[in-house]
């Protein structure tokens, strides 16, 4: 078969499941309370099943009465016997395969289950999906004439009673589908490779030899890549390599500092950007409009959600049909993995009811609230955005912590920023910076306010690949590792300005 008619044929096959997604659009809350029903009818014969009788659970204020909101240090022991090889405790399929967290400066490390039934119906489901809608706004795109690189996790084998762990990435590319392994560069092979610095290498030999038409990654791990692909092919951007280009799927940290040095990768090409939000735990949401900076929410892929208003008690928990619009919500999830009310950690805002459209916002444990400012992800990454184009300056990457108050000293919050090129005015992007947090977080203001209980920021300038040095000195390179962006302790600014000196 001639490659354009493939891609003829399955982009027909990837819009038929747009009358899919239209269902759950029209019906959100009817397909959502199905969704629990079956969730609770499948696990009724586990362990979890029995102690909170699913059995007789007919709706879902029943369900939030009597399955409590866990966190994973609630659930550790039943994870560490699932992974020893006790089956049916919390799903009734065996549990093969457990994604090992990634995004944390804490030694201890988390494993998420990952079931056949997350596997087909949640993660492959929603990589079809975020082809489907790309698809469906882009009847014109050429997809699969070419390939798509991917670039995911290194894998590590966990030896008891024949379970698995790693990067989510990294199994769900060593079970991936034939259909999909057809269209993607590079091979399993190199893809698994756990060395970051071998596999970055093999990846450069092998796709730039392809055709390559989407890219699909996180943003900070995938410019090490394109940056890498143009030192060794000596060209000016990546679309004089891969001239059919058309899309990157990106996930896993915020784009907003990350797209002007994407738009200067690419040229004059006009390449799409589509944001997807999948973690360990689950694949939740997916850009559904072309230049957008909003997520759709993927109701039908085995996932019940709830939501707690940020900063309140665990009982002004609601279900999705009670959701208002701007009022920021920590997630809680019930998985077809065996999550039960689980705290993923995330915090969402909602920017539409119909459909129910959002934006990521930042962690539960990613914020700095040390003087009572309240400073969350989006407004750092805003602030970032902003001082970059005011000061035409590219930002990699960069963190912030707070400077305690000393005595008659005052506290402020020292940033570390690693530019492409170093600033000439330090003092004026700092300045930018700190105006646009004030526009930005009406708490930051008033802390800032004539100097009274906040000192302006201090904003230290890194030295070339500190944060890369970083993640290879704690064993994080590559995959879904990131570097936090806000701390309220100071543990991770002190090893990085240890590293600066």
């Amino acid at each position: 078969m001639a490659i354009p008619l493939f891609n003829s044929i399955a982009s027909w096959f990837l819009k038929k499941r747009i009358h899919q997604i239209e269902l759950f659009l029209k019906y959100p809350n009817e397909v959502q309370q199905e969704l629990l029903q079956d969730l609770l009818g499948v696990a009724k014969h586990t362990k979890i099943g029995y102690r909170y009788d699913y059995g007789s659970i007919n709706n879902y204020r029943d369900f939030a009465q009597r399955v409590p909101i866990v966190t994973y240090e609630d659930i550790t022991q039943t994870i560490d016997l699932s992974r020893s090889g006790e089956e049916n405790l919390f799903w009734p399929t065996p549990i093969r395969w457990y994604a090992k967290s990634s995004g944390t400066t804490n030694a201890k490390s988390k494993f998420i289950p990952v079931s056949n039934q997350a596997l087909e119906n949640c993660h492959y489901k929603a990589g079809k999906d975020m082809l489907s809608l790309y698809f469906n706004n882009n009847p014109e795109a050429q997809l699969f004439n070419g390939k798509s690189l991917r670039l995911g996790g290194s894998q590590e084998l966990h030896q008891n009673h024949n379970s698995y762990f790693g990067d989510l990435s990294a199994i769900i590319i060593d079970n991936m589908p034939l259909w999909a392994e057809l269209n993607s560069t590079p091979s399993i092979k190199v893809s698994l490779m756990p060395e970051w610095e071998a596999k970055l290498k093999a990846i450069v030999a092998e796709c730039t030899q392809e055709n390559v038409t989407s890219i699909v990654g996180v943003p900070s791990w995938m410019l090490v890549l394109l940056n890498r692909v143009l030192e060794e092919t000596k060209a000016d951007n990546i679309a004089s390599i891969w001239p059919n280009i058309e899309v990157y799927f990106h996930g896993g940290v915020s784009f907003r500092p990350y797209r002007e040095q994407f738009n200067n990768l690419f040229f004059e090409k006009p390449v799409q950007f589509y944001e997807i939000y999948n973690a360990s735990e689950g694949f939740f949401g997916i850009q559904d409009q072309n230049n957008s900076d909003e997520l759709l929410l993927m109701l039908d892929y085995g996932i019940f959600y709830e939501f707690i208003p940020f900063g309140s008690s665990d009982e002004a928990i609601i279900p999705l049909n009670q959701v208002e619009l701007g009022v920021r919500y920590t997630l809680v999830i019930t998985t077809n993995a065996g999550l039960w009310r689980y705290k993923i950690g995330d915090v969402i805002q909602f920017t539409s009811i119909s459909p129910y459209r959002f934006q990521i916002t930042g962690r539960t444990k990613h914020f700095i609230n040390v003087f009572g400012e309240e400073v969350v992800i989006e407004n750092s990454d805003k602030a970032i955005e902003f001082a970059s184009k005011q000061c035409n300056l590219q930002v990699l990457d960069y963190t912030v912590a707070p400077i305690f108050m000393e005595g008659n000293k005052k506290g402020c919050h020292e940033w570390m920023i690693e530019f492409k090129e170093n600033p000439s005015d330090l003092t004026s992007f700092s300045t930018h910076l700190d105006d646009h947090l004030k526009t930005l977080n009406s708490d930051y203001e008033a802390k800032r306010y004539k100097d009274i209980t906040m000192a302006f920021p201090k904003v230290n300038s890194a030295k070339k690949g500190l944060f890369y040095q970083w993640l290879s000195s704690k064993g994080k390179l590559g995959g879904q590792h990131k570097v936090p962006r806000l701390s309220s302790d100071r543990k991770l600014m002190d090893e990085l300005l240890n590293l600066n000196d």
